[in-house]
């Protein structure tokens, strides 16, 4: 009887990951070429948290790319929940959803993927199935806390905010 519940209770876990990210595309009014792409993506990105989200958004809020010219670090990955699932995702895929202009290239997708493994490694959360292929960690610039002050942190999104521009 156990182990029938815990099969049932996977198989119900699946099937509420995949309505959640197919309403997710349906609720965000993305129906161009790319949906089954969007998708697929969506669920590499799907993550259990196991420390607290605040903690989970402020990491990532000192990882990204990095200027060549000044201190400044464009972060690259966000925390989003949503309909009770959390995804870790490229700013870029937020814009897709929002049914704007993005082109998230394959570099985009691996250094998500980069940050979500280096998340799990770190014991903030579990990824849900497969994040792979990744960037080199070359490619991203990691700040610790102590180093957070010294640097100008720029969001190109912003979770339920309006950017003024």
């Amino acid at each position: 009887m156990w182990c029938y519940y815990i099969c049932f209770h996977y198989q119900f876990n699946i099937i509420k990951i995949f309505l959640a990210v197919f309403s997710i595309q349906f609720l965000s009014g993305n129906t161009n070429a790319n949906t089954d792409n969007n998708v697929t993506n969506s669920i590499d990105s799907l993550i259990t948290i196991k420390e607290d989200f605040l903690k989970i958004r402020e990491t990532l809020s000192r990882i990204g790319v990095s200027s060549r010219k000044e201190k400044k670090l464009y972060q690259s990955c966000h925390i989003l929940h949503k309909q009770g699932l959390y995804f870790i995702v490229h700013f870029k895929e937020l814009f897709a959803l929002d049914g704007k202009q993005a082109n998230l290239s394959q570099n985009d997708v691996e250094r998500r993927n980069a940050i979500t493994k280096l998340l799990e490694e770190w014991d903030l959360l579990e990824i849900v199935g497969i994040a792979e292929p990744r960037a080199p960690l070359s490619q991203i610039k990691i700040l610790s806390f102590r180093e957070k002050d010294e640097w100008v942190l720029e969001t190109k999104y912003n979770i339920g905010k309006k950017r003024d521009d």
